[in-house]
C-alpha cells in the first residue's frame, strides 16, 4: 500500500513540475492564491476554460475552479445575481443587462457558428434562402435539396443560447424557426443528436465541429476557422466572460491568463480565434 501511495505522490509531483516548467511565467500570478472560482454559462467556452482551469489547479492545489454550462442567458443571469463569479456568454450582454447587473464583459475569443448534418448526408452546401426554408419548415424533405426522399429533422437550441442568438441573427437573418424543431441544451448535445440522426440538421460552434458531424457550406463558404478569421464566413460572434463589477481576485487573474501568449495558444488550439 505504501508503495502505491509513494508512486501516486511521485506522479503528482512530476505532473506539477512539468506544468510549472512549461507554463511557469503565465501561472506565476496564481502562486500563493487561495479560493474558489465558480463559472457557468455558454457551452462553447467550456473546452478553453476547462483546460485553463486544469493548468491553474495543477500548479496551485489551493485554488478550486468549478465549470458548468447552461447557456449564455444563464451565465449572465447567475453572475448578475452573484450565484457565480464568472458568467460565460456567446454574445455581448445587452446595455440593459450591463446596467441591471453592473456587468463587466471581457472578450477573449471569436467563434463561428456552422450548420452541420450527419456525415452520411450528401447535402453539404446550402444557400441562405434554403437554410431559412428548412428552419421555417417550408422545405421538409432532403429530396428537395438533392438528398434522399426523407423528412428533415430540425435541431435548435433554447432561447438562452448565445450560439442560437448569432445563428438566428446572422445565419437565418432573423427568419422564422419552426415550432416542430427539436431543442437541445448545448453544443455537445447538438453534435450527439446530429451524429445519431441521418436526417438531422443543426448548428454548432465552429470550434466544436469534428468528424462526428459534417459541416455545411453557406452561400458557397465553408464554416472553417480560416474563413471566420478572414471574415468570409459571416456567422460569427465574440466569446465573453462577465463579472459583476470590475474583475478582481482569481477572476482577474484568469482573464489575464486567457490574454497571455500561453492562454491565447489554448484558445486557438481549441478551435477559436484568440483576442488580445
Amino acid at each position: 500500500m505504501k508503495k502505491y501511495k509513494l508512486l501516486s505522490l511521485l506522479v503528482v509531483l512530476v505532473l506539477q513540475l512539468s506544468v510549472n516548467s512549461a507554463w511557469s511565467g503565465a501561472l506565476d500570478p496564481f502562486a500563493g492564491q487561495k479560493g474558489t472560482l465558480k463559472i457557468a454559462g455558454g457551452t462553447a467556452h467550456i473546452p478553453v476554460i476547462k483546460e485553463a482551469a486544469k493548468l491553474i489547479m495543477t500548479a496551485n492545489p489551493d485554488i478550486r475552479i468549478t465549470i458548468a454550462g447552461g447557456g449564455s442567458g444563464v451565465g449572465i443571469k447567475q453572475v448578475g445575481e452573484s450565484i457565480i463569479d464568472i458568467g460565460n456568454s456567446g454574445r455581448k450582454p445587452t446595455e440593459q443587462e450591463i446596467g441591471t447587473y453592473n456587468l463587466h464583459p471581457v472578450k477573449w475569443g471569436i467563434d463561428g457558428v456552422g450548420v452541420v448534418v450527419n456525415p452520411d448526408n450528401p447535402v453539404t452546401a446550402l444557400s441562405t434562402q434554403q437554410l431559412q426554408g428548412i428552419f421555417a419548415g417550408t422545405i421538409t424533405s432532403w429530396k428537395e435539396l438533392g438528398g434522399k426522399d426523407r423528412s428533415i429533422n430540425i435541431y435548435d437550441r433554447d432561447a438562452a443560447s448565445g450560439t442560437r442568438s448569432v445563428f438566428w441573427k446572422k445565419g437565418l437573418k432573423k427568419s422564422e424557426v419552426s415550432k416542430k424543431a427539436n431543442v437541445v441544451v448545448s453544443n455537445g448535445a447538438m453534435k450527439t443528436a446530429i451524429a445519431n440522426d441521418p436526417y438531422g440538421i443543426g448548428f454548432v460552434s465552429v470550434g466544436h465541429i469534428d468528424a462526428s458531424v459534417a459541416p455545411v457550406s453557406l452561400d458557397g463558404v465553408a464554416p472553417t476557422l480560416d474563413n471566420v478569421k478572414s471574415g468570409k464566413y459571416p456567422v460569427a460572434r465574440g466569446l465573453y466572460s462577465c463579472t459583476k463589477g470590475e474583475p478582481s481576485g482569481l477572476a482577474a487573474l484568469l482573464f489575464d491568463f486567457l490574454h497571455s501568449p500561453e492562454g491565447r495558444k489554448i484558445v486557438e488550439e481549441k478551435g477559436f480565434i484568440s483576442v488580445e
